[in-house]
């Protein structure tokens, strides 16, 4: 069978939050596929701050930014020179997608730029398809891209923030002009369902995310701990909930419960989140971890009693299928796809949005109940193995690939 060529589009890769992302495509190669990467943006860290294996596909990486105005004006003159036709085309198309909207019209002339650039580098790689994750800016110039040059595009949508904005996004263009596009869930499935006529449903193909159960192992069972740790692992944003968690944990620390937060992770409300916590006079019960890399990851994983999401959106947490995986008992909110990873009260406990008396009932339930707390981690591992293993998940999306793609032949040759 002839090998299948590829290229992944990504807003910046290697990024600490998708790392997923960097795990499905060396499933993939691992499984026969030749995948070339393009990001948008300079990895999210420095080199010194990376993994040996990020650091092995930073070197394989073509960074559109950081190829600045030199790499732009190449591609754009290569371009014009040899598809007029096709870069009118794709200006053209670019700029109504912000129809009267000033700022939208200027966004779309750099997502032109980008395009250009993107589909030059895929043009001298002899690929005809460009992969996308998340149905936003990167997507958007997929889908320039496909204007501009004979390549065809998919996406893998997670939500919810693709479905934010979906006029701004330019969701159900995408949904027509993409060969196919992966859902991770059935309510992302269902968001495009609603955004599309049922004459394009069988594009839209159902594959879920998922873990390494042979990395992210069982870990050991505390029966009494003394104090109870909890764990989250997230963006420090207004989105994950952290306040509300926070809250939650003083007010159980105040009833004389002990236990002891971490929090896994950084971003921009990580020092309202810190003053929050000196207010409470908590500092010694919540500790800010920072952004931990996947190497390091399982230790705070091994070391926790409860894991804890209290967002207020997601699509469907990768972080909740790793500590599932270690048979750590789980906390989080009934929203979006949650409910098809999590059966409340079997392998994990769901609480309302922003419900605090209810999340503070459901950490006690967990710290006062040993055999329940023991139960539900098991049977959150079994659910893991049975829908969200990475190896089955990724040999899925090959099928998807191989299906879609097959019949596809290689640019051999664009001048």
């Amino acid at each position: 069978m002839k090998k299948i060529r590829l290229g992944y589009l990504v807003s910046q890769y290697p990024a600490i939050s998708h790392t997923f992302i960097l795990h499905e495509i060396r499933r993939l190669r691992h499984l026969g596929f030749e995948i070339s990467i393009a990001s948008i943006n300079s990895p999210d860290r420095s080199a010194e701050q990376l993994t040996r294996i990020e650091r092995e596909e930073v070197t394989n990486t073509y960074y559109v930014k950081p190829d600045g105005i030199m790499g732009a004006i190449k591609a754009h003159f290569y371009t014009l020179l040899t598809q007029p036709l096709g870069y009118v085309r794709g200006l053209f198309f670019a700029l109504r997608l912000g129809q009267f909207d000033l700022k939208k019209i200027l966004y779309g002339f750099f997502y032109f730029v980008e395009a250009v650039m993107i589909g030059h580098w895929m043009r001298k790689m002899k690929l005809s398809h460009l992969h996308v994750h998340f149905a936003m800016a990167a997507a958007s110039v997929g889908l320039i891209i496909h204007h501009i040059f004979p390549i065809r595009y998919s996406i893998t949508v997670h939500g919810p923030d693709d479905f934010y904005d979906t006029p701004g996004n330019y969701l159900t263009p995408k949904i027509l002009e993409a060969a196919f596009i992966c859902c991770i869930s059935h309510f992302a499935r269902s968001q495009l369902m609603m955004l599309s006529p049922h004459t394009v449903w069988d594009k839209l193909e159902l594959n879920r995310l998922g873990v390494d159960p042979h990395l992210f192992t069982p870990h050991s069972f505390r029966e009494e701990p003394n104090p109870y740790e909890v764990l989250c692992v997230g963006r420090l944003v207004p989105v994950k909930g952290q306040f509300l968690l926070i809250e939650a944990v003083a007010r159980l620390i105040n009833e004389g419960r002990q236990l002891r937060l971490r929090l896994v992770g950084d971003g921009p409300d990580r020092q309202r989140l810190e003053d929050e916590v000196k207010q409470q006079q908590l500092t010694e019960q919540v500790i800010f971890e920072g952004a931990i890399n996947q190497d390091r990851i399982l230790e705070f994983y091994n070391s926790a009693d409860i894991f804890i999401l209290a967002s207020f959106a997601e699509g469907l947490p990768i972080v909740l299928m790793e500590a599932m995986a270690m048979e750590i008992p789980c906390i989080t909110t009934h929203i979006t796809g949650i409910p098809e990873l999590i059966t409340n009260g079997k392998n994990g406990i769901l609480v309302a949005a922003s419900d605090i008396e209810a999340l503070v009932e459901a950490i006690t339930l967990l710290m006062d109940n040993q055999n329940l707390r023991f139960q539900i981690g098991k049977s959150g591992r079994q659910r893991v193995l049975k829908d969200y293993k990475l190896q089955r998940n990724t040999e899925k999306l090959a099928d998807i690939f191989r299906r879609h793609l097959s019949h596809e032949t290689d640019i051999k040759s664009q001048k």
